[in-house]
């Protein structure tokens, strides 16, 4: 005989899944939407896509594009597990259950629904595993820039530190999920706790870069920095403490409701009120610093977009003058009877003078002056300059080592304008690169 439903729950109320509401679930459908609206926005206006393909650039590097697509795959990701379930809980609506109003459980759901469980919640452990790469890549390298390591990034400890910890995101969070598959109730508080560990550990161990970097800034001073990179690091240090506090209101909440969603008598998740409440606290701190991620990673500027804007125009103009004015020039000398080529567009005479070099006579209409070439024919005759070749030429450790200041600041530190634009010597892309063009 098929177990009767409401038999197998009575008694006991399920957990996070059954008790999140669909107003919890819609909040972050809305907010992931509202996320994913403003990362096309920013990258249409940042580069108009062009940081979206694995050729971009002068210099394109593996591990900038590795950094850049694994963020931005998460947010979609995650969006696509927000608005699956909201779909799935205003379907289901609420139920009575022991004199109580409560989201439908998963159990009277069709089927189909079910089986979308699953799916679902492997799509979000993988974009949570892929948000702690993001976040394992800047605890390491702000750890390697504060530190001001000589050495390389791509051969520093960091690096592959940051390498192995992603291997392990990547493997751990959807093989989690996988294993507690069997129960959907068990899968979601797993999957809520094994994720939210992660990034807290991440995010706790980034507080002591925070902590140290006014520190780090007054010792740049000290060496004599530009103005210019100061400013710069301190408003990567303002954006970058504000998105911590963001994670910890982003982590925590799903700490407690994994916490209590693995346990076998639960407090938190009978309650709807505070599983509501720390769900939707959770996706407005995902998703604020998941924005800030985007704005730390891929930086604006409006000056040099505002100087694209108006190189561009001037080239438009430049080119329409260049159409028209020949265009009329010819018009008005055929208008005349005229030659249809104006005086000024006709070629110079070259006559030949007494010493055998040629001289340039202009059109009549432009007299008072010549051209001779004589200069320009001994200039022909030089020898051609060649490079000295006597220098052996220096390797990439060499210049980089010859750019390390003795004061033991790292050249990145003067260049720097992203955690992810390494490979370019620290140099993002502008609008004007691709305005130009």
């Amino acid at each position: 005989m098929k177990p009767d439903p409401a038999q197998s729950c009575r008694g006991h109320l399920p957990s996070t899944m059954t008790h999140t509401s669909p107003e919890s679930y819609l909040v972050w459908a809305l907010v992931t939407s509202v996320l994913f609206t403003f990362l096309v926005y920013h990258m249409w206006s940042f580069d108009r896509f062009q940081c979206l393909r694995w050729n971009t650039g002068p210099t394109p590097g593996t591990f900038k594009r590795v950094m850049t697509y694994c963020y931005l795959l998460s947010v979609p990701l995650i969006m696509t597990y927000a608005i699956g379930f909201t779909v799935i809980k205003y379907r289901r609506g609420l139920m009575e259950f022991e004199g109580a109003i409560m989201p439908t459980p998963y159990i009277f759901w069709p089927e189909n629904e079910r089986r979308a469980i699953f799916p679902l919640m492997l799509t979000f452990a993988v974009a949570w595993s892929l948000e702690m790469i993001t976040h394992l890549e800047e605890l390491c390298f702000w750890l390697f820039l504060v530190n001001s390591c000589p050495q390389n990034w791509f051969q520093s400890r960091y690096f592959r530190a940051w390498i192995v910890g992603s291997c392990v995101a990547i493997i751990y969070m959807p093989m989690l999920t996988i294993w507690s598959r069997s129960d959907p109730l068990k899968c979601e508080a797993w999957t809520f706790l094994g994720g939210s560990l992660g990034s807290l550990t991440l995010t706790l161990s980034f507080s002591p870069v925070l902590w140290s970097f006014p520190t780090f800034l007054a010792g740049l001073k000290e060496e004599g920095v530009d103005i210019a990179t100061i400013i710069r690091l301190t408003k990567f240090h303002e954006l970058n403490t504000i998105r911590i506090v963001f994670r910890y209101v982003f982590v925590v909440p799903l700490v407690i409701l994994g916490a209590d969603g693995v346990r076998p008598h639960k407090h938190i998740n009978e309650s709807m009120l505070w599983t509501d409440f720390l769900t939707m606290i959770a996706a407005f701190g995902c998703c604020i610093s998941s924005a800030l991620t985007l704005v730390i990673f891929f930086p604006r500027s409006v000056e040099t977009e505002i100087a694209a804007k108006e190189a561009a125009r001037e080239r438009r103009r430049s080119r329409s003058i260049a159409s028209i004015a020949p265009d009329s020039a010819r018009f008005s000398d055929y208008s005349n009877g005229k030659d249809m080529v104006p005086p000024s567009a006709k070629p110079y005479n070259f006559l030949a003078s007494e010493d055998g070099h040629g001289v340039a006579s202009p059109n009549p209409a432009h007299t008072g002056w010549t051209y001779d070439t004589s200069q320009e024919l001994q200039m022909q005759q030089l020898p051609p300059l060649r490079p000295n070749r006597s220098v052996k030429p220096s390797t990439r450790r060499d210049l980089e080592n010859e750019n390390t200041y003795s004061s033991g600041v790292h050249p990145m530190v003067h260049n720097f304008t992203s955690p992810i634009q390494l490979y370019d010597g620290g140099k993002a892309p502008t609008m004007l690169e691709f305005t130009q063009h």
